[in-house]
Order: structure tokens, then C-alpha cells, then sequence
């Protein structure tokens, strides 16, 4: 499958049905549990911290348990995006075009005035959904450079670059098993979504995350 966009129209299905699933898949993603839990505990996740309506941002705004259950939640969401609709229909196509919408529903969520998160965890459900071994090792990356320098942004943007390098190579192909426009677009979002973080890790002022202590 060279474009999943070609392959999605190429007549497996009505117009309704793929507007239906993608519709059901960005609606999946406003369900931000970091916002919710954020009102929950009468806060507004959106106005503390990096502002942020992520894992990140809750971890550090809300606590450590907060910060583990919106993680757990967005991964989920993105990867029922992708295999439910694999589930349903069989098409690799409509499953990624799904996948793509429960990360832009993450990112723009409709029913919190288009103001959600940046799409990491539910990006990464969806690829993990998608190609499990893909998924852990970006995953691994991540864990391991926010370990070496603390921040989160900086260790997501050298993971975006493994995952381009992987998606292309020869090699990758073996343990990706994903087409590489579908993660080009993903990944974009993901780096848009970062322009922040991008412009405050090259001036020096990304703050970093603490492991001890605090909440």
C-alpha cells in the first residue's frame, strides 16, 4: 500500500461508512482525561503548568497518580481508534485514517473549544495498535533520554527521529510494519503541536521534570 488515502477510496466501502468511522474515532479523542480530571479537583489543567492538556502537564500539575491515569487513558483511546475499526472492516486504510482522527480529536477536541493536548501518548496507541514492536521501541527511546536529560519535549523530538529514520530504512521495515506517509503525517502533528517546547528547548528554558518529591 503506497497511500492509504488511495487505497481508503478505492471502493472497500460508502462514503458514509468512512465518514461514520472517522467521525466515531475524532469524537473518541476529546475525551481528555487530563482535563476532566483537572475539573474534577476544580482546576482548569489548561491554564497551570505549560498549559498543556497531556500526561505531562497532569503529572506535574496534578500529581504523579493523575499524571499515570491521563498517560493510560490517551494511549487507550488512540489505540481503540486504529483497531477497532481494523476489527470492524479488515481495511488497514480506514484503520489508519481512524487512527489519524483519534489523534487530531486528542489534539483539537471540539467539545473543549478545539484547546487539547499534544498527542504523544494517543499518537503512540495508535502506532502501537498499528505495529507493537514500532510502538515499544519509540517508547524505549523516550523513557530512556527523559531519564539522561529530564525533559520530556527534547526526548519526544529525538523519538519523532527515530521513527522516520526506522519508517524509511531498509532495515526499519522489519520492525515497523507501517506506511510511512501515515506516520510522516502523525509525527508532523506531533512536532507542530511541540513549536513551543522546540522554541524553548533551543533557548535554553525547557523546564525540566522532577522524579523526587512533589506530588
Amino acid at each position: 500500500m503506497d497511500n492509504f488515502f488511495v487505497d481508503l477510496f478505492a471502493g472497500f466501502a460508502a462514503w458514509y461508512v468512512v465518514g461514520l468511522s472517522a467521525a466515531c474515532a475524532y469524537l473518541l479523542g476529546n475525551i481528555n482525561p487530563a482535563i476532566l480530571i483537572g475539573r474534577a479537583k476544580g482546576v482548569d489543567i489548561r491554564a497551570q503548568g505549560s498549559g498543556n492538556a497531556g500526561a505531562t502537564n497532569a503529572l506535574r500539575s496534578l500529581g504523579k497518580k493523575a499524571g499515570a491515569i491521563t498517560f493510560a487513558i490517551d494511549v487507550v483511546k488512540g489505540w481503540a481508534g486504529f483497531f477497532i475499526p481494523l476489527a470492524i472492516f479488515g481495511n488497514d486504510a480506514l484503520a489508519m485514517l481512524c487512527g489519524l482522527c483519534v489523534v487530531l480529536g486528542h489534539m483539537y477536541p471540539a467539545v473543549f473549544g478545539f484547546k487539547g493536548g499534544k498527542g504523544v501518548a494517543t499518537a503512540f496507541g495508535a502506532i502501537l495498535a498499528a505495529s507493537w514492536p514500532y510502538a515499544l521501541i519509540l517508547l524505549a527511546i523516550v523513557v530512556v533520554f527523559t531519564a539522561i536529560f529530564r525533559r520530556v519535549s527534547l526526548s519526544v523530538m529525538i523519538a519523532v527521529a527515530a521513527a522516520i529514520v526506522l519508517a524509511f530504512a531498509p532495515f526499519g521495515i522489519v520492525v515497523t510494519d507501517v506506511q510511512p506517509l501515515w506516520v510522516i503525517i502523525i509525527l508532523a502533528l506531533v512536532v507542530w503541536k511541540h513549536r513551543s517546547n522546540i522554541g524553548r528547548l533551543l533557548k535554553g528554558e525547557e523546564p525540566k521534570l522532577s522524579f523526587g518529591g512533589g506530588k
